[in-house]
């Protein structure tokens, strides 16, 4: 009986042990909420550092009103390879949020874009810009600091 209940004391430790153990791998492996705004600079930064640049037109600027201000999104489009994508990009981060964004409509702009997927593409990030001059940030973090 001695060795019974030494027996069932072991497996109840194993037992929890492993529980443990697959608690805390599931912890680790379980991808954990990033927020939002950092996954689009870090998208941003991605394409800024390996996409290929291609030319684009600038075809609408959206101006919504929101709680923390305005925010501006720059509509563009382009063609890679004999195809035409149409996208938007949301430039509220930059310094000066794109302030005088009326004199972009129909503009030619440089856009970056993933050469595996060119429907990933960027117009503006915190490092590049392809948004046509005085627009165009270079320079500036959407922090408001200066890169250089």
């Amino acid at each position: 009986m001695n060795s019974t209940v030494r027996l069932a004391a072991a497996l109840a430790v194993a037992g929890a042990a492993a529980a443990i153990g697959t608690w805390i791998l599931a912890r680790i492996w379980t991808p954990q909420p990033r927020d939002p705004r950092e996954v689009e600079r870090m998208r941003r930064l991605d394409l800024t550092r390996r996409g290929r640049i291609t030319a684009g037109t600038i075809v609408d600027v959206v101006e919504a009103e929101q709680e923390t201000g305005t925010a501006r999104t720059v509509v563009y489009k382009y063609e890679v390879a004999g195809v035409t994508y149409e996208t938007s990009q949301d430039v509220s981060w930059m310094e000066d949020g794109g302030s005088d964004t009326q004199f972009l409509l129909g503009q030619a702009a440089n856009v970056k874009y993933d050469t595996r997927k060119p429907v990933n593409s960027i117009i503006a990030a915190e490092e590049w810009s392809g948004l046509p001059k005085p627009f165009a940030h270079q320079g500036h973090s959407p922090s408001g600091k200066s890169n250089g």
